[in-house]
């Protein structure tokens, strides 16, 4: 929608402007389905409860992530502002905090080191990409990929699975 909001009624090199419908139609030409009504009802419907009540919250979470020093995660920020709120006011969802934290991107601190467990060689050789990144492929069997496994029981087991998981051959 808006990307619809961004073109209508911008000139062209040759003087013509965009308007809904045709960018709808170019739209759906692309594979992008949007018919002009759900537009204009995209643009004329009122904000959810819950799209005016994040809006209410978002400065105040982070406030107190920045009173905090960023310190604070989500449970820390959720306890302080269900602390802080007005009596009678409703309770906020740590899942709300959680979630509206995530969109701002602030996190709490992480206790301890990050412990980096491999450090790569940036000269070592790297193996060839066969298949161009591309896991999903058109129809079952186009894709096999081989996992060793090494298992106390079963030692130097080799499992050969198909894209999608299941074990195609097995050998020892």
């Amino acid at each position: 929608m808006r990307y619809i909001d961004e073109h209508v009624g911008v000139r062209d090199g040759d003087g013509l402007r965009w308007g809904v419908e045709s960018i709808c139609d170019q739209l759906t030409k692309l594979g992008c389905k949007i018919a002009p009504a759900t537009y204009y009802e995209h643009r004329g419907r009122r904000p959810t409860a819950r799209e005016q009540r994040d809006a209410e919250l978002r400065p105040a979470i982070e406030q107190v992530h920045a009173d905090n020093y960023g310190v604070y995660g989500a449970r820390k920020v959720w306890l302080t502002l269900n602390r802080q709120r007005p009596a009678g006011a409703a309770p906020i969802a740590r899942c709300t905090v959680e979630r509206l934290m995530g969109e701002l991107g602030l996190a709490g601190a992480v206790r301890g080191k990050v412990k980096r467990t491999t450090i790569s060689d940036p000269k070592a050789p790297k193996p060839l990409d066969l298949v161009d990144r591309n896991f999903a492929p058109l129809a079952p069997d186009r894709l096999w990929v081989a996992d060793f496994e090494r298992h106390e029981a079963f030692l130097d087991l080799v499992v050969v699975k198909g894209h999608r998981w299941m074990p195609v051959a097995a050998g020892i």
